[in-house]
């Protein structure tokens, strides 16, 4: 019987870390070994024993409340309209809900954050040249190319970096693979602070990839979080002298890279002064906000009910006779403006509290990690849905996970030194 419970403990373990390893990849093999992490997890947790738990009080307050928020959404079905929508939102969400019982009872004692680290960091390295040389093979084989959904024929593009930062959200969103090798880099800065001949070849595969794939979003993400970085690096009694010439620092040079990328030709500032009277080819994130905002009255209380938003939106572009964005079905590409639609103002709370509690309950290197992780969902939930597909949900999940480990691995420390 413990050999049975020991290799159910291990199994558990090992298809974390495939979750961990396969975060940077499409989302398709990421969802079944979320699923069977899971699964693992309640099969072992039935003969677990506190001895072989890691877990921490603290943090299974952010756990809960991201919980009931997935509650709430949860009841909004009683309201909601499209009852269909809302039970494929409720699926997709799930596993914010799964999660509650590991912030409670915690994880077996082969969880070990620097080994998840050290998968997710080198994960996102050896990403980066498998993408380029995937499509580099796609620019260079025009016939194999042509029979896939690619955004841009491979003819438009005399350069094949261009050819990918156009074509590789069909593979795995640029937001997404941009936020994996950005949470790769906050721990990678922690695993190998003292080791610069494997960080900063690691860094610079890493925030190379940013600007490679397009994502201006994260371009800007990745300057705040360096900021941050820098900060946090500072003697505290320098933080506040320095902090502030650091950060002016950060958005110029974070701005001067935005300028420079090659998307920012796309971008005109009429987007933002002729809100509603710009075509569906431009920028369109200024377009949907607004008419998102046009009557808040309807769903600024208690939502419309999960899964709704998209739906309300499309009948705000049909009334205007915004025939483009109807045929492309678009959402908010907001996270916050989704969350209100969909839930409202009583919902929302539960929403930025589960975020904000994650620094606050967090512990040691816990409480770093949390910091720049909000940092970085924060952020890029601005501009597009960080919850609209599976790979944002795992990301949040391991981001979790390994706050937990860390906070556990700090209280232990604290025990043994009072001891």
């Amino acid at each position: 019987m413990k050999n049975y419970q020991d290799i159910v403990r291990r199994v558990n373990y090992w298809l974390f870390l495939v979750v961990v390893a396969l975060l940077p990849f499409p989302q398709v093999a990421l969802r079944y070994a979320c699923v069977l992490w899971l699964i693992s997890w309640f099969l072992e947790a039935r003969w677990i024993r506190k001895p072989q738990c890691l877990k921490t009080n603290t943090m299974a307050i952010p756990f809960i409340l991201f919980g009931v928020w997935y509650l709430w959404k949860l009841l909004s079905g009683l309201w909601s309209p499209d009852i269909a929508a809302w039970r494929w939102e409720m699926e997709r969400y799930m596993t914010f809900g799964l999660l509650i019982p590991i912030g409670l009872w915690g994880v077996n004692t082969y969880y070990n954050w620097q080994q998840v680290g050290k998968v997710l960091v080198w994960s996102c390295v050896a990403a980066v040249p498998l993408y380029i040389c995937w499509m580099a093979f796609l620019f260079f084989h025009p016939d194999f190319a042509s029979s896939l959904p690619l955004a841009e024929p491979w003819t438009q593009h005399k350069e094949w970096w261009v050819f990918l930062s156009d074509n590789i959200s069909h593979f795995k969103h640029r937001l997404f693979l941009c936020s994996v090798e950005l949470f790769g880099l906050i721990i990678a800065i922690q695993l190998y602070r003292k080791r610069l001949a494997l960080l900063i070849p690691a860094a610079i595969v890493m925030i190379s990839t940013i600007q490679l794939t397009g994502s201006r979003q994260s371009v800007l993400t990745c300057a705040a979080i360096l900021v941050a970085v820098i900060i946090y690096a500072l003697p505290k009694r320098f933080r506040l002298t320095y902090g502030l010439g650091i950060l002016l620092l950060g958005i110029v040079i974070g701005g001067g890279l935005l300028k420079l990328h090659p998307r920012m030709q796309e971008f005109d500032i009429s987007d933002i002064t002729e809100m509603r009277e710009v075509s569906y080819e431009h920028d369109v994130r200024f377009n949907i906000w607004g008419f998102a905002l046009q009557q808040p009255q309807d769903y600024i209380w208690y939502g419309l009910g999960a899964g709704q938003s998209r739906q309300y939106m499309l009948e705000r572009f049909e009334a205007a006779h915004y025939e483009g964005y109807v045929m492309k079905n678009y959402h908010s590409h907001n996270q916050y403006l989704e969350e209100m639609m969909e839930i409202g103002v009583f919902g929302m709370i539960f929403f930025i509290l589960a975020w904000l509690s994650m620094p606050i309950c967090a512990r040691g290197k816990g409480k770093y990690t949390a910091t720049l992780f909000l940092i970085l969902f924060m952020l890029n939930m601005l501009t597009d849905c960080m919850f609209g597909k599976f790979d944002g949900i795992a990301l949040w999940a391991v981001g979790l996970v390994f706050i937990l480990l860390q906070s556990y691995t700090e209280r232990e420390k604290q025990t043994t030194g009072n001891a």
